[in-house]
């Protein structure tokens, strides 16, 4: 019975990643965007955040590696997920010691952008122009250009307003991660296998599951039909190997924090204009 479950998880991921598993491409983007138009968060993509998943069977000689707050040896899931909590991004399998900047720095989810694989997003908030999207993020998170996060302490009636619909727009991840666990309890409770790359497959394959269950259900609209989509993520996900100072300078771009500051307080009055008096 272990058996078969590996190779039903395994066979999952490798006949369905592809597609279940692909970052956004030009069609999703424009559509993530004018989703959250909608709410006033212009060039927001989703929200990020990590998932702990207990690890039973882990190694005596690995305990201190993956214990992490939780007092027992986990494993990370990082994600971002849309309104709609479908999961855009999963980077899974770094011991639970880390925190979510640790896990961040060996993330992959910024390097299609910085090698220039990704359609570009390009909009315009409060007089300045802005040519990457961005996701919502809770405090530990670095103050990056690819991030907005919230005030821990607002002062003043636009901070706080700003700060209350963050949190709530952030929320989408949280979401995201209670309906995954629902829907497949393996994911909720302690993962009982030994090896890392069986419970990898677990969580994809759940992951994929998860995506095809808001496809099914008509959540998400894309508009186009499903060969033109693979054809469209496919011409995005393999064009060229940028110049090296192409490179670094998009690697600077993303972690500009002049930027990140500029873009909150664009947001601030932003969302301030548009709601704040009712």
């Amino acid at each position: 019975m272990m058996e078969s479950l590996r190779a039903f998880f395994k066979a999952i991921v490798e006949v369905f990643g592809d597609w279940y598993l692909r970052a956004p491409n030009e069609a999703d983007i424009c559509r993530l965007l004018l989703i959250e138009e909608q709410r006033e968060f212009l060039g927001m993509l989703g929200s990020i955040d990590c998932m702990y998943w207990k690890w039973k069977k882990c190694p005596i000689a690995w305990h201190e590696m993956y214990t992490s707050h939780c007092r027992e040896p986990t494993i990370i899931l990082e994600a971002m997920a849309s309104q709609d909590l479908w999961i855009w991004h999963a980077f899974f399998g770094m011991p639970g010691s880390l925190n979510d900047i640790n896990v961040l720095d060996r993330s992959p989810i910024f390097a299609a952008l910085t090698e220039g694989r990704t359609a570009p997003v390009n909009y315009t908030i409060n007089g300045h122009e802005y040519t990457m999207g961005y996701y919502l993020a809770d405090e530990i998170y670095p103050n990056w250009s690819t991030f907005v996060k919230t005030i821990p302490r607002p002062l003043g009636v636009k901070r706080k307003y700003f700060a209350r619909k963050q949190e709530s727009a952030r929320k989408d991840m949280e979401r995201a991660f209670r309906v995954l666990q629902s829907r497949f309890v393996i994911t909720h409770g302690p993962v009982r296998y030994w090896d890392e790359e069986t419970f990898a497959y677990i969580m994809k394959a759940c992951i994929i599951m998860h995506n095809i269950i808001i496809e099914d259900e008509g959540a998400m609209n894309f508009g186009f039909d499903h060969e033109h989509e693979v054809n469209s993520f496919i011409s995005v996900s393999h064009g060229e190997i940028p110049e090296l100072h192409d490179f670094l300078q998009t690697h600077n771009r993303i972690r500009d924090r002049a930027t990140s500051s500029q873009l909150q307080e664009d947001l601030i009055e932003h969302l301030w204009e548009q709601y704040g008096n009712e």
